[in-house]
């Protein structure tokens, strides 16, 4: 019986082992591929018909219209932008980019991001979710993309963001290139 317990033993280890082993059809082949511009207009003090975007916490107190100095360390900004399929602002948007990020070091411009993508065309409808940080100045960066709704019920992977567009500190553009790896 010492033998046979041996073999029983074994093969239920190995079968533990295979079956707890992460298997992953397509690993690489994302399942779904979108590419969306957001456009962002941060409010300034004199742009108020424009704005997409405040700053709604400052280190330098009350005035909500200047970016702080050491790479704007401690501000947070809200924002309501329009998404587009190109990199036309004046092209009809497919949705709104809803959501916040905060500048999180001294020594270089870097935000941190939480937003969702609320989408409401013929084509998509729903909500993609994104978190995580962007470093500013790295040509790509990546995303996690974390969930959504409807036509994206579920969906998870990343997205590579890459600065479109940008005039001074009060204006930019994002590519979001968004390749999903697990749809339901």
């Amino acid at each position: 019986m010492g033998a046979r317990n041996s073999i029983v033993l074994f093969f239920f280890m190995l079968f533990a082992l295979s079956s707890a082993s992460p298997r992953h059809k397509n690993k690489y082949k994302p399942c779904k591929h979108l590419v969306l511009y957001f456009h962002e207009t941060v409010y300034n003090g004199t742009n108020a018909a424009d704005a997409t975007s405040a700053i709604v916490a400052a280190p330098q107190g009350a005035n909500l219209t200047i970016l702080a100095p050491q790479n704007y360390f401690g501000n947070i900004v809200i924002f309501n932008d329009p998404i587009t399929l190109d990199n036309n602002i004046h092209s009809k948007p497919v949705g709104r980019a809803q959501g916040f990020y905060l500048y999180d070091r001294k020594d270089t411009i870097t935000a941190w991001f939480g937003f969702s993508f609320i989408l409401n065309s013929t084509d998509y409808q729903g909500s993609i979710n994104f978190i995580g940080p962007n470093p500013v100045f790295e040509k790509t960066r990546d995303i996690s993309v974390v969930g959504g709704s409807g036509d994206f019920f579920m969906h998870r992977g990343i997205a590579t963001l890459t600065t479109d567009a940008f005039e001074g500190k009060y204006f930019f553009s994002l590519r979001v290139d968004i390749k999903f790896y697990e749809c339901w």
